[in-house]
């Protein structure tokens, strides 16, 4: 049994005329789908020497003193959502993670319609003055990395027999996207109860992460806990609890965890692709399989193919559980 989570080339996809080589991205895709829910991309086209910037400039702000980092606290940032969060703040299945962070999203201004109507997850960013020219970095990585979803989504669509724009027309011509850099401080390694993050899996469509050098995360793939680690100038993708409804359970959203156990601060870059705040997933038609519903081993014990609704419902009955003491604030 092959517990190896593949690493596939994706630039064919970036070729208008890339033929042969699109359809096997799309096997590749479709067989670590299946067999993992994680894979790493190269090929991505992602600047390198942005990616080495973003993490200089993150680890210069989480070594800023906490009241220069509460400039940006999360509670200022309202129904948007965004800012900072000191270690503690944060959630999993009801227990504190051991990471502090920065949220973001899409930028927008106070007169778009969705902000003027008070709708969650959408408003400004709250970005640090400190360090110098760190608010640019993460709007142009941002842009960059959501031009690989819209790519990663592409080979995705093609590894289910669908044509290549089919989850860009129906769910992310404005797709939601949110954007965590993450800070875990290390850890010992005798104490497994205090998880950076806890075992979980994700929302949406896609994510896509960018690692430091230090390892840490884990991946609960054929039952078996197995680690993900760093690759160079990779990112790795997983599949969100969305996909996996769409699927039937074809393509599963894959349980994951972080312990930082490398004796160095950990930073990650997770940018979340997912469908658009108002649209509705629905099962995919062509799909030959009844749904496969694991919620009995789930690790929240809940069935994502039972939800229906917007992806918006979905997605702030999540957070909400994140952020409890937030929620009161902005419900």
């Amino acid at each position: 049994m092959d517990l190896n989570i593949p690493v596939i080339d994706v630039s064919s996809l970036r070729v208008s005329d890339a033929g042969n080589s699109v359809d096997l991205i799309a096997m590749q895709i479709s067989k670590a789908c299946q067999e993992h829910g994680f894979f790493y991309i190269k090929g991505h086209g992602v600047d390198v020497n942005l990616q080495r910037e973003l993490e200089v400039k993150s680890h210069q702000f989480f070594a800023l003193p906490e009241e220069e980092k509460m400039k940006i606290y999360m509670k200022l940032g309202g129904k948007a959502w965004r800012g900072f969060f000191p270690i503690g703040d944060e959630l999993t299945s009801g227990k504190p993670d051991i990471k502090e962070g920065i949220y973001f999203g899409t930028e927008l201004d106070t007169d778009h319609p969705k902000v003027k109507s008070g709708i969650l997850l959408h408003g400004p960013n709250l970005f640090p003055e400190k360090p110098e020219g760190f608010k640019e970095l993460i709007i142009d990585y941002m842009e960059q990395v959501t031009q690989v979803g819209h790519l990663v989504m592409k080979g995705i669509a093609l590894s289910l027999g669908l044509d290549s724009n089919y989850f860009h027309d129906r769910y992310t011509k404005d797709p939601l996207v949110l954007f965590r850099i993450f800070h875990y401080p290390y850890q010992s390694p005798t104490n497994d109860e205090l998880w950076g993050v806890g075992e979980h899996t994700d929302y949406g469509l896609l994510t896509i992460l960018k690692q430091d050098g230090n390892g840490g995360l884990q991946v609960k793939s054929k039952g078996q806990w197995i680690d993900a680690p760093p690759l160079e100038n990779t990112f790795i993708c997983n599949i969100g609890d969305m996909l996996d409804k769409m699927t039937g359970g074809l393509y599963r959203s894959t349980p994951h965890r972080v312990l930082n156990t490398s004796g160095k601060n950990r930073l990650s870059f997770p940018l979340f692709f997912d469908p658009g705040f108002d649209t509705t997933p629905q099962r995919i038609k062509n799909i030959d399989t009844s749904t496969i519903d694991d919620y009995e081993d789930r690790w929240d014990k809940e069935s994502v193919h039972e939800f229906s609704g917007t992806y918006g419902d979905y997605i702030i009955g999540k957070v909400s559980k994140v952020f409890p003491e937030l929620e009161k604030r902005v419900l």
